[in-house]
């Protein structure tokens, strides 16, 4: 399945909501980046007095979405890019006949300023701080905004992040600009009405209706999927948009579609962007915290070898990184993170995302499941390097074309070049040189060139040792492999087939 950056749009609201709109008034809200108090101004506005949706009788009236619609608008803006295009050396004859009549400017050996694309955005602050996504104007040399009301604007960008694919940008010469109300996108439910407004095929301002489909969804986009799902219409163009909640604030950004499908679009939460503004407000970069951990899905073979509840949910830590915040803390490979401050994790992404954007220098306290038992850990969280140290250890699968041996694996020794490229020291493991297809390492996804850390959390330092740890094991017992993949570390649990 493919998928498309686009927009997103949804809701239904009374006539008393969209009344409500215009009598609130804008609350300062503190960026939740910042932990310190901070006389910095706020750079959104959010509400707390604005009434639930109205219900006669259990059920909403669904009366028209004009109201609503007419008070959002303004705040809504189209975004158009341009680049310059180099001339080529060889100038056709025929294009530079029509060239006056194109439009294109530029003379002998310079550029043309030709369009990129359209999408959309909205305006948070009234000085002129506008919301986009990334992807809408990466590779820009000039970005146009329209207001609702006709003004057009040149924009900088102020900030961008490509991995949550969020841009800042700041409008020239404004002031006094109508603005939107962020709203909580964790209160937000599945069900829920939401109103998307945008500018689809370069048609601005059109709205379109829908419901929350899902949420928390992974798509592949990037390291830190988090997507609000929708059933309203999303087309190209949308992209950067707001999407509303019935309350009339955004609860996401539209960025995304599915190619071949229809109402199905995609939303970043706006709470993971209200993490991500004041960095980028101040710096234009988002600096990402760091465990220091290599951590996978818990699977239920792997909750059985490591003694684990059958049905505990989790991040299992594969590796800890020498001299990381993790190894500081206590945290040990085998262990289950379920939990971040309080705040439960299902799985791997959802305890990366909640670290990556937790600001380095926080402390916080890690809930693990150590052989079935508790135990909380108080970590102060570094910053991420370029490289991106929190690892998902989930490899790609590889096939190869011979293999023998227990479990279907073929092992050799570890050569002190071996040990040099792997980093690691002469006697550490066992190395995979042959998987046999279709066997129980193969099924298991475990490739030529792993590196066998341990059996059943022994050890392993040389072949001899391999073989000791696997004539031990029964046939049709589960076996738990601790392997190295590149710099990473991994479990994985194997049926030993053998009769």
């Amino acid at each position: 399945m493919s998928f498309k950056r686009g927009v997103l749009v949804g809701v239904a609201a009374s006539a008393a909501i969209a009344a409500s709109v215009a009598a609130t008034t804008p609350v300062s809200f503190d960026a939740p980046v910042a932990e310190a108090k901070s006389s910095r101004p706020a750079l959104w506005h959010e509400r707390t007095d604005a009434p639930q949706p109205v219900l006669a009788n259990g059920y909403s009236p669904l009366p028209s979405l004009a109201p609503l619609v007419r008070e959002l608008e303004p705040a809504v803006v189209s975004v158009a890019t341009s680049s310059v295009v180099r001339r080529r050396r060889g100038i056709d004859p025929f294009e530079e006949f029509f060239r006056p009549y194109m439009g294109e400017q530029g003379g002998q050996g310079q550029g043309r300023m030709v369009p990129r694309g359209q999408g959309s955005g909205f305006i948070i602050h009234e000085s002129g701080l506008v919301l986009t996504n990334n992807h809408v104007i990466d590779g820009a040399d000039q970005i146009d905004v329209r207001l609702a009301d006709g003004r057009d604007f040149k924009a900088k960008v102020v900030g961008r992040d490509p991995k949550t694919d969020v841009a800042l940008l700041r409008l020239e010469n404004a002031s006094d600009l109508p603005t939107v109300y962020l709203g909580d996108s964790d209160r937000l439910e599945v069900g829920d009405w939401v109103v998307a407004i945008g500018n689809p095929f370069g048609l601005a301002h059109s709205v379109s209706v829908g419901i929350v489909s899902a949420k928390e969804r992974f798509i592949g986009a990037g390291p830190y999927d988090d997507f609000i799902q929708t059933d309203a219409a999303i087309n190209p163009g949308n992209s950067g948009g707001p999407l509303f909640n019935a309350r009339g604030e955004v609860i996401g950004i539209n960025t995304a579609i599915v190619a071949q499908g229809q109402g199905i679009g995609f939303a970043v939460p706006i709470n993971l962007v209200k993490v991500l503004v004041p960095q980028l407000e101040e710096t234009g970069t988002v600096a990402r915290g760091w465990l220091g951990v290599a951590i996978q899905d818990l699977t239920p073979e792997l909750a059985k070898s490591l003694k684990l509840p059958a049905r505990a949910k989790g991040a299992l830590v594969a590796d800890v990184v020498p001299g990381s915040p993790a190894e500081r803390a206590g945290l040990q490979h085998g262990d289950l993170v379920v939990s971040v401050d309080g705040k439960e994790i299902g799985d791997y992404a959802q305890l990366s995302r909640t670290i990556a954007l937790l600001p380095p220098g926080k402390s916080v306290r890690l809930g693990v499941l150590r052989e079935g038992k508790r135990k909380d850990l108080d970590v102060a969280i570094a910053a991420r390097d370029d490289q991106g140290r929190v690892i998902d250890a989930k490899g790609e699968r590889k096939r190869a074309d011979a293999g023998a041996g227990p479990l279907g694996i073929a092992v050799r020794e570890v050569t002190p070049e071996v040990a040099r490229s792997m980093r690691v020291q002469r006697g550490t493991g066992v190395l995979v040189a042959s998987v046999q297809p279709d066997g129980p390492a193969a099924r298991a996804g475990i490739a030529e060139g792993d590196l066998i850390l341990e059996v059943n959390r022994r050890p392993v330092r040389s072949v001899s040792d391999w073989h000791d740890r696997i004539r031990s094991v029964s046939p049709g017992e589960m076996v738990l492999l601790r392997l190295q993949r590149g710099e990473s570390a991994i479990y994985v649990a194997v049926r030993n087939d053998r009769e």
